[in-house]
């Protein structure tokens, strides 16, 4: 038990120390809290490890391109490898913050720096931490990724 406090210990203030002081001081307009609460909800996915929950929120013509990957990939690819990560990985804990979100019509680009704190295949934990930018597009009442890249830091995962 005292182990799991000082992860999650270490994880929030690894979270304070990478956000700059402007980003906490951050004014959200309705639109960018819109766009976050999206981006908040698919992360909730992907920790649970709800392949469907988190692929509904992908664009059909979605592509991303992750710091470990040498090309972008699809939609196709990405479930392939999310599948293989939800069985293989379990996500303990993870903090997003935003940067900065864009607006422009019915297209946000989203820029955020995301911890977190997994369970590999042995159990064994393991920390990382890096950024992303998420290129999303308005259908109907939800914001979903046409794009993303990002990942890990090089070197932190």
């Amino acid at each position: 038990m005292k182990r799991i406090f000082r992860m999650l210990l270490f994880a929030v203030v690894v979270s304070i120390c990478l956000a700059p002081a402007p980003v906490l001081a951050q004014e959200w307009s309705a639109a960018q809290k819109d766009v976050w609460s999206n981006v908040q909800a698919y992360w909730e996915k992907f920790a649970q490890g709800d392949l469907e929950g988190f692929t509904a929120y992908m664009h059909a013509d979605y592509r991303g391109w992750s710091y470990a990957s040498p090309l972008p990939g699809d939609k196709a690819t990405a479930r392939k490898f999310l599948d293989h990560g939800f069985k293989t990985t379990k996500i303990l804990v993870y903090n997003i913050k935003p940067v900065e979100i864009r607006i422009h019509g019915n297209v946000a680009v989203v820029h955020y720096f995301f911890t977190e704190i997994s369970n590999d295949a042995e159990g064994k934990e393991k920390t990382s931490s890096g950024r992303w930018t998420d290129i999303l597009l308005k259908q109907g009442d939800r914001w979903v990724m046409v794009a993303d890249h990002g990942g890990a830091a090089p070197g932190n995962d």
